[in-house]
């Protein structure tokens, strides 16, 4: 397949571009679902996959930013699933609208070529785009959750479901399953209202099924004596049977096509999970104003004067500096060997024998970029099977609740229907911008609606 040198060129052609998203997928894994046999249609890709690495810190959010811009954490601003406030505290999700760069989807229009999304995590609240989109997690409500707005009663009508119920899938794992085939159904019913027409240029179709499936059922999945391994089969089938109806539609589609498959990070067997801030706290390091049981797990109101750092999701360490925030108490002069006994003291961390922290990375190492002055100041990355929390409602370090698999960096499947693409695809970012050459276009630049946290 050849790509198109310019965006006129690109337009006369109609060239499209098809996005497939397995979220959280890891290759390994995807090469023993389709030679057990369970995934059949995932081997039409399987054969030429390979992997890729994730966006750090492994997180959905981060990772389909970084995807949907071409751009890392350090231009596009979105370093986690939460947020904080420099001056209040206050905690809060992360969403569409904290995204500091233009997105394909505003480079695509730009360019007159037309998108449309099912799905695509951290699209939430739907903003206008030249196309259509279904926001995905964290998407809260249907009216706000699409573009344009006449798609919710379509999509109501047709009982759409955002995102499966999992607040309590580790007590009730029948009932995730039976949640999680709700959404495989949902998806469907999206593709097959947008995609028809066959007027668009790029077509972007997220499944998270697998992320939501193996955070609570990974050892299932993995141990054929598992009860719930059955099950748990059944409905990677069901996923691969659409998989396999999207595939059908890409291969009917005239050339010039090209066909992307990407997660947004691997997926391993949970060890235990280890909350940061546990840790922070243990080494003097974290003060609140109440005890950890009388706080909720994302209420930061809480920190005192006296902390010296503190942690957000999963393992991003913040230094309480006081040019940074209302009540921080680290100065320029104290920075440096803060962060050297930080570094030192969670390197030397084991549990039952096994080191915890494979590398703990400084904002300078990971970040150059516009939004570097609002990254954390250093960046945990565990050996696999390890699952960073930071919660400020825990003493304990380390202990499981319900969970059994966790994000990996490494092992994230990638497939390109392409034979020689016009760049190297390394990590997740490096996908976004192989769409941007595929339609001609240069790569985006920061906008400055800088926001605070």
């Amino acid at each position: 397949m050849t790509a198109f040198s310019s965006a006129t060129d690109s337009l006369q052609a109609h060239p499209r571009l098809v996005v497939l998203g397995l979220d959280g997928l890891p290759l390994s894994l995807a090469h023993r679902l389709v030679a057990g046999g369970t995934c059949p249609n995932l081997g039409r890709l399987v054969t030429h996959a390979r992997a890729i690495t994730a966006e750090l810190p492994e997180l959905s959010p981060v990772n389909w930013t970084s995807f949907m811009t071409a751009a890392g954490p350090e231009e596009h601003g979105v370093f986690g699933f939460t947020r904080i406030h420099a001056h209040t505290y206050e905690m809060g999700l992360t969403n569409f609208a904290h995204v500091q760069v233009p997105t394909l989807f505003d480079k695509l229009g730009q360019a007159g070529f037309s998108s449309r999304s099912i799905n695509l995590p951290n699209t939430y609240p739907a903003r206008p785009i030249k196309g259509m989109l279904i926001s995905g997690f964290v998407a809260e409500e249907l009216s706000r959750a699409v573009f344009p707005p006449m798609l919710a009663g379509m999509l109501r009508d047709k009982g759409y479901l955002l995102e499966a119920d999992t607040a309590h899938a580790a007590q009730e794992p029948l009932h995730l399953l039976s949640e999680l085939r709700r959404t495989v159904k949902s998806r469907r019913n999206a593709l097959n209202m947008l995609w028809p027409d066959l007027a668009w240029n790029c077509f972007i179709f997220v499944l998270t099924e697998t992320d939501r499936l193996f955070h609570f059922l990974f050892d299932a999945v993995e141990d054929a004596l598992h009860p719930l391994h059955g099950p748990c089969m059944e409905l990677l089938a069901e996923w691969d049977v659409l998989i396999g109806e999207l595939l059908d539609r890409y291969e009917a589609l005239p050339e010039p096509k090209r066909l992307l498959a990407l997660a947004d990070h691997g997926f391993t067997r949970l060890i235990t999970e280890v909350d940061v801030n546990a840790l922070l706290r243990d080494m003097g390091l974290l003060h609140t104003a109440l005890p950890p049981e009388a706080c909720d797990d994302l209420d930061a109101t809480g920190i005192t004067p006296a902390t010296k750092a503190f942690a957000l999701d999963p393992g991003r360490i913040y230094l309480h500096r006081r040019d940074r925030f209302a009540r921080g108490s680290v100065d320029a002069a104290e920075a440096a060997g803060l962060t050297q006994r930080i570094r030192t003291a969670l390197m030397d961390i084991r549990y039952q024998g096994q080191p915890v922290f494979k590398e703990i990375h400084t904002a300078d190492a990971l970040y150059n970029g516009p939004m570097r002055p609002y990254a954390p100041d250093l960046v945990c990355e565990t050996h696999p099977g390890f699952d960073l929390k930071a919660k400020f409602n825990r003493r304990k370090a380390f202990g499981t609740f319900g969970r059994t698999g966790t994000h990996t960096v490494h092992d994230v499947f990638f497939f390109d229907s392409a034979a020689e693409a016009h760049g190297p695809v390394v990590r997740v970012r490096d996908v976004g911008k192989e769409i941007l050459r595929w339609f001609g276009l240069a790569e985006p630049t920061a906008i400055g609606n800088l926001l605070i946290g």
